[in-house]
């Protein structure tokens, strides 16, 4: 049974994560950064992907699973 839990939750995040670089593709943050800093603001766009695409599928998982 873990092994069928785990994959499960791995699809779980790997589902938020694609949603979350979805959701936040909508969000015009080129507004707020400043110029000529293209590498920096890919780095912050994938750690804000990331860390949304955690607190969700945390929250799956615990809807699911508790």
């Amino acid at each position: 049974m873990p092994l069928v839990q785990f994959i499960a939750r791995a699809c779980i995040y790997l589902l938020s994560f694609a949603v979350s670089w979805f959701a936040l593709d909508a969000v015009n943050y080129e507004k707020i950064l400043k110029t000529g800093h293209v590498k920096k603001a890919q780095i912050l766009y994938f750690l804000l992907v990331a860390a949304l695409a955690y607190l969700v599928g945390s929250f799956c998982c615990a809807f699911l699973y508790q």
